[in-house]
């Protein structure tokens, strides 16, 4: 938690679904020298497809799928050493190669704006915020 809030005080959960894209898994594997990373592997909710560098879309954006359901985009889920040692006990020869490989290819976190279910195949309608550069960081 960020150090801004006293030990103890509830605040809202913003990683409630880990969204990963297909292709950017598929890229990661191949840049490992690996066959395949299952999307269980690094602990994904929800796998896309077809939606162009999926990690890069700005936090608000917002996708919504035929039910109402919808979920907005918090942030990157940046790559860490867990998903990469449930990588190396399925493929024993790679070499914590996944921090490197997956950034900025990792997926997203989110949470549930509106209620509905999500089934295989179904399209996605991306909203994005609009974008402003920030020149004072």
């Amino acid at each position: 938690m960020l150090k801004q809030y006293r030990r103890g005080t509830p605040v809202k959960n913003t990683r409630q679904v880990s969204i990963v894209s297909h292709e950017e898994l598929h890229h990661i594997a191949e840049t490992m020298g690996i066959p395949a990373i299952r999307p269980e592997w690094v602990g994904a909710n929800l796998v896309t497809s077809g939606i162009p560098d999926l990690t890069l879309l700005p936090p608000s954006s917002r996708l919504q799928f035929p039910s109402g359901a919808m979920i907005v985009v918090d942030i990157e889920n940046l790559p860490c050493r867990y998903p990469a040692a449930v990588i190396e006990k399925h493929h024993p020869v790679v070499n914590q190669g996944f921090v490197i490989a997956a950034r900025q290819k990792r997926g997203l976190v989110g949470w549930v704006e509106a209620e509905g279910p999500i089934t295989v195949g179904d399209s996605i309608t991306l909203w994005l915020p609009p974008q402003r550069v920030y020149a004072h960081s």
